[in-house]
């Protein structure tokens, strides 16, 4: 799965089409060196361009074959093997060898490429109050996903914007924006994609 995962990736990138557009909105966030979390990282993208933008991270990611190749492209980044729904567990077990600060708390977690809709169904709320314990407090949740079958690897949405920001509420997390892209285009009901930035109270 990780290598077709870069290979996706590595074809849109020689297409023309930014690829970093996830690294470049969270990295506008927080300063230099702030400290990030990418929650379900994959093959580490998103985070290895977060590290080259100055910024100390964590990546977190069930699959093995994805945080393999993350661990072949950089070193720069901690790579954790754990599931989003046992988070304070797979820091806990990092954080005596992690380098200072990367095991949290953190100052932005990301969940980009779908991940919160991907989640078991049930566990939703669940892994959001665990993000949101892993931030400072006023630290930044930065979640991107799709809200239709077009945008999503499923047939349908499993859930909708009204739902994910009541189980935000109920993580002491507050909406302080929402964008329809990664570059900033205005949020519009009929959008079938949403990035929304979420603070901790």
């Amino acid at each position: 799965m990780g290598d077709r995962y870069d290979e996706r990736f590595a074809s849109l990138a020689a297409s023309g089409l930014d690829i970093h557009g996830e690294a470049s909105f969270c990295a506008a966030l927080v300063p230099a060196g702030a400290r990030i979390l990418d929650a379900g990282c994959g093959t580490g993208r998103v985070a290895i361009r977060l590290a080259e933008l100055g910024c100390s991270c964590t990546g977190v990611d069930v699959d093995p074959s994805m945080l393999a190749r993350a661990k072949a492209v950089s070193g720069e980044v901690t790579w954790i093997l754990g599931d989003l729904a046992n988070l304070p567990a797979a820091l806990a077990d990092q954080g005596a060898t992690a380098p200072a600060g990367r095991a949290g708390p953190f100052d932005l977690v990301v969940a980009a490429g779908n991940v919160i809709p991907l989640l078991a169904e049930g566990t939703e709320a669940h892994v959001l109050r665990l993000l949101a314990g892993v931030l400072r407090p006023g630290g930044l949740l930065v979640a991107g996903f799709g809200l239709d079958g077009a945008h999503l690897p499923l047939p349908e949405a499993p859930f909708g914007l009204a739902e994910y920001d009541r189980w935000c509420a109920g993580a002491s997390l507050t909406l302080e924006r929402r964008f329809a892209t990664w570059d900033g285009a205005p949020d519009r009901p009929e959008d079938g994609y949403a990035v929304s930035v979420h603070r901790r109270d």
